[in-house]
């Protein structure tokens, strides 16, 4: 029998504007898998039950007594976690550290605010590491955020929650932000479709800063449509942003991308991971030459190029990282209470300086200069996603906080220059490992153009569907 959590997201408000389901109807069949599920997956740190009743009852409401002609919100009834590193007004936000656990947020999010506009349904906050900085999703408060193919491996990170939602039936669709690779890293490891949007597609007013444009707010879904109708609710920005996205002409949306035809592409692919002495996996590679078979056979031109990266925007970038570490307020007399991983990197930044940082920034800059021309002549890149399959929980705190991040390196080398390029970047979920286990790949995308990632993504889709593919979890 077909249950809720099988319905996608776009079946799911079709449902609620048809009033063949309602929002309490969906609130609750989640709210009772969360209750059920969670402790086993760690996909949330607080599950708002009575704020998601009453947003629910309200758009009841909305349905019930609107007028005839009301067109309904494009997201009415329909639930959508947000990751506790972001505000959610009253809520906890705990940005996933126990110095953190009892404050609540006092405003919204520009795009928290746009959710709301749209009518979802805030039904927890998803689990996130410390300041959102490892690759896993692990901290003090919360249990260890897993990939619902295998309880033994973690979710990834920093969305780690997030995706772990989506994958378990927790959540139709999932909130996350990526400053690193943090949504396609948790999207590769539980079979999802992540997009990281391009620079400046989602403002992050009110309170952070966007002075490199490193991080931004995306979606992670089950299938392409599902997240190009997120995207199009979260997009969103404000006076005083750095930097902007230019809109879709003609007022289109995402989501109609997802309907159209790609064309006939052109499309770069490289597997050497721009840092050295990292090694695909056989899996990984495997997966990347099939991705490359299925590109190829929809009729694109797929050519093979050379890395346009190589280890110094990695040693650039981890400048950078400890500096944006560094940034994030700690109580006076609290850095005892951090995580080994985040006292390490805000300990680096204070033996640092402001000169090295800039330096530091204005070689990324650099590195773009370069990267970009190189890769103006394709629709698309191709990459895998991470450099391995998923990996077990703990297998990055095995050893002290310099050999942790260096195995994080090694596990993510290929997502953290289209953070640094500000290009538009997406984990497609076409493969499994002969344990069942998720291996994604990546594509990238020109600035500013998700629209032909996203209506690429949908054809691969068509041709090989893997949203009907679910864990054992799914069914309990």
């Amino acid at each position: 029998m077909t249950e809720i959590h099988d319905l996608t997201a776009i079946q799911q408000v079709t449902a609620v504007r048809r009033r063949e389901l309602s929002p309490v109807e969906i609130t609750e069949h989640y709210l009772a898998r969360i209750e059920r599920l969670n402790d086993r997956v760690g996909a949330y740190i607080t599950v708002a039950a009575e704020q998601a009743r009453r947003q629910a009852r309200l758009a009841e409401q909305r349905l019930v007594s609107g007028p005839p002609d009301d067109r309904p919100p494009a997201l009415l009834g329909l639930p959508v976690p947000i990751k506790d590193l972001d505000m959610v007004a009253g809520l906890p936000w705990t940005r996933g550290s126990g110095l953190f656990a009892g404050q609540r947020a006092p405003e919204d999010e520009a795009f928290v605010a746009r959710l709301r506009h749209a009518g979802a349904v805030f039904i927890g906050k998803t689990n996130t590491p410390e300041f959102g900085l490892p690759c896993y999703t692990e901290n003090e408060i919360a249990p260890p955020a897993r990939t619902p193919w295998d309880l033994t491996c973690s979710a990834g990170g920093s969305s780690g929650g997030a995706a772990a939602a989506v994958a378990a039936g927790l959540a139709p669709v999932a909130q996350g932000s990526d400053g690193g690779g943090s949504i396609r890293i948790p999207a590769s490891v539980c079979g999802l479709f992540g997009i990281k949007p391009s620079r400046g597609r989602v403002s992050a007013a009110p309170r952070r800063s966007d002075l490199l444009g490193l991080a931004t707010t995306g979606p992670l879904a089950r299938t392409v449509r599902d997240a190009a109708l997120l995207l199009d609710a979260l997009a969103v920005s404000v006076p005083g942003d750095h930097y902007t996205a230019p809109a879709l002409p003609g007022g289109r949306t995402f989501l109609e991308q997802a309907d159209r035809d790609p064309g006939r592409l052109r499309v770069a692919r490289f597997s050497a991971p721009p840092v050295s002495g990292v090694r695909p996996h056989p899996d990984v590679l495997a997966a990347y030459e099939s991705a490359t078979a299925l590109l190829s056979g929809l009729g694109h031109d797929v050519e093979e190029i050379d890395t346009p990266f190589d280890d110094t925007l990695f040693a650039l970038f981890e400048e950078v990282w400890a500096g944006l570490a560094s940034a994030a307020p700690v109580p006076p007399g609290a850095e005892d209470r951090l995580q080994p991983i985040t006292r390490w990197l805000r300990e680096r930044a204070d033996r640092s300086s402001i000169r090295a940082f800039l330096t530091a920034a204005a070689g990324l800059q650099q590195a773009v200069r370069a990267a970009l021309p190189r890769l103006a002549a394709y629709d698309a890149v191709l990459t895998p996603t991470l450099a391995s399959p998923p990996v077990p929980v703990g297998h990055f705190t095995a050893g002290g906080p310099a050999q942790e991040y260096r195995a994080m390196v090694d596990f993510t080398p290929y997502t953290s220059m289209y953070n640094v390029t500000g290009q538009p970047a997406v984990n497609v979920p076409l493969h499994v490992d002969g344990a069942g286990r998720p291996i994604g790949v990546m594509l990238a995308g020109r600035p500013g153009d998700e629209a032909t990632l996203i209506a690429l993504s949908a054809q691969l889709e068509a041709a090989r569907p893997w949203h009907g593919r679910t864990p054992r979890i799914w069914s309990a």
